[in-house]
């Protein structure tokens, strides 16, 4: 020391003193106690999806084994070909393709559907192109055309303005003249390929019960084996199909509608208000209004339409922000309509505020994010908070064992999809924190890229990567995220108890893999 002053090298020294000094001060009054709060509430949210889970599980064992088949609960007979009354039999419906630059699949959905097995003379194809680029809108006309030469009714249609987005494109469809004697309208987004039987199987159900407004079919994944990112999306949208929609349909008669591969009955639609874009979601806020009116919906497992997963990081992340967005955000907007709603009864409106929206929508994507990738770690570090082991490993195992009932042929690759979900549970809970409070990027709309047959077609040797841009490839929130696990997972290992540090250091490679977007496939 010279002149009262301490020396240079004493300094980090005074400072590590004066920071661990504060840190105890705020440490046992402030820290603890919030800690201990949050682990309260997130066992609390725990618990909650576990006995939704367990709601469903149950549910669907009942529904395999003693509910009858939808051909068998609801009026239903097979439309005959007659040579008397000719066509008349059938009635006239609509196709909807909502399509933007989709160039690598606009010729499968537009094919799938004039190959419908329905009379021509009964059906009308509306192809709703708002593509911006002006080559894929000729080569979107020139298609339609080639479909029309053959006999088909076919209509291509453009916007000024991509106003509502989808929503507005479908709203627009609807307004023209030549679709006013059709009864029901099908939907199928560009990258989905209907079966010719489709109508056939599904019109069926609208047509001998009034009361019916939507039939909606599963949807099957030509990608899904494409690489290990689409295989688990296909894990978590099969639970969605298997489990979710069937006991939705089977208990109360409502799902919500996935948007596509579906028929609508017209007079519904226009019953329940039409289609409004106020959120990323027009087809579940569509369904809810038209449910809210006393209408009732059929979801069909064995009726499968092909589609494609999005097989690029960035096209994911976009489609999960929209799909976590959208529902948080109509939630905000339908509750107290739902809970003054006076058509349908209080078990439904428990059901949809609680179970369809608060615990899938909100708590089943914040829990996993707040307490697996922060407050449990954050339990290491203080160790006077503790997390009983039941909500720690047993209560998520029961839920993941739960989750992969929908893809048997995956189960092995379980383990991966976790660390996977808890990644995009980042994503997911930062976009239903945005739709609850209705800020930033809530209204995003950012159309998933489709790859169609173009990796098929193309050799290993004509692949190129793209060319690396550290904007789009870096996310750096991951990399945060894997650093402070990291840490947490080194303090566990050299200081913890509960070798809590395995799982730390896999969600560590897991949220670093993401971070450097080494995940899906390589556009050509």
């Amino acid at each position: 020391m010279a002149d009262g002053f301490p020396t240079i090298g004493l300094l980090p020294e005074k400072i590590m003193d004066q920071i661990g000094m504060m840190w105890e001060l705020i440490k046992q009054p402030l820290i603890i106690p919030l800690l201990w709060l949050s682990v309260y509430i997130c066992l609390a949210m725990s618990l909650m999806l576990f006995m939704e889970r367990l709601y469903m599980g149950i549910v669907i064992i009942l529904v395999k084994l003693f509910w009858k088949k939808p051909e068998q609960r609801y009026n239903w007979e097979p439309i005959r070909d007659d040579l008397e009354i000719g066509n008349a039999a059938f009635p006239h419906v609509l196709i909807q393709i909502p399509m933007f630059n989709e160039k690598e699949v606009y010729k499968i959905s537009i094919g799938a559907a004039c190959n419908l097995s329905w009379p021509s003379d009964r059906l009308v194809i509306q192809v709703l192109d708002d593509s911006t680029d002006p080559i894929i809108k000729e080569m979107v006309e020139k298609e339609c055309k080639r479909w029309g030469n053959k006999g088909l009714n076919i209509k291509y249609q453009i916007r000024e303005n991509r106003g509502g987005y989808k929503a507005g494109a479908l709203k627009e469809g609807l307004k023209h003249d030549y679709v006013k004697h059709c009864e029901f309208v099908a939907i199928f987004d560009a990258d989905f390929r209907p079966e010719p039987d489709y109508l056939r199987r599904a019109l069926p159900f609208l047509i001998h019960n009034p009361n019916i407004a939507l039939v909606q079919a599963r949807w099957r994944f030509v990608n899904a084996d494409e690489c290990l990112m689409t295989r688990m999306q296909e894990m978590s949208l099969d639970y969605h199909f298997t489990v979710e929609q069937e006991v939705g349909s089977s208990t109360h008669a409502f799902f919500g509608f996935n948007g596509t591969a579906g028929v609508w009955r017209i007079a519904a639609i226009n019953e329940a208000g039409g289609w409004k874009d106020r959120t990323t979601v027009e087809d579940m806020d569509l369904a809810v209004r038209a449910s809210l009116r006393g209408w009732k919906f059929i979801y069909l497992g064995d009726l499968q339409v092909k589609s494609e997963l999005p097989s690029t990081f960035r096209a994911f992340r976009f489609q999960q922000h929209r799909w976590s967005c959208g529902p948080s955000n109509l939630f905000r907007k339908m509750v107290m309509e739902i809970i003054r709603n006076k058509k349908v009864n209080v078990w439904k409106k428990i059901y949809v505020i609680y179970s369809f929206f608060f615990v899938r929508k909100i708590v089943a994507h914040m829990v996993t994010f707040w307490f697996y990738c922060l407050v449990l770690p954050l339990t290491i570090l203080i160790p006077e908070v503790d997390v009983p082991i039941w909500g720690a490993i047993y209560i998520p195992s029961i839920i993941t064992a739960l989750n992969s009932v929908g893809t048997p042929r995956s189960i092995h690759l379980l383990f991966y999809w976790i660390l996977f979900e808890n990644v995009m549970s980042f994503h997911r809970t930062k976009a239903s924190l945005i739709g609850l409070l209705e800020t930033g990027r809530a209204n995003e709309w950012v159309v998933t890229e489709k790859l169609g047959d173009v990796l098929k077609n193309k050799s290993k040797s004509s692949i190129k990567k793209s060319i690396f841009k550290m904007g789009d490839r870096i996310l750096v929130q991951e990399l945060c995220i894997g650093a402070f696990l990291f840490f947490c997972g080194c303090y566990d290992f050299l200081y913890g108890k509960h070798y809590y540090f395995v799982y730390l250091f896999l969600q560590t490679i897991s949220f670093t893999i993401m971070g450097f977007g080494y995940i899906g496939t390589i556009v050509p």
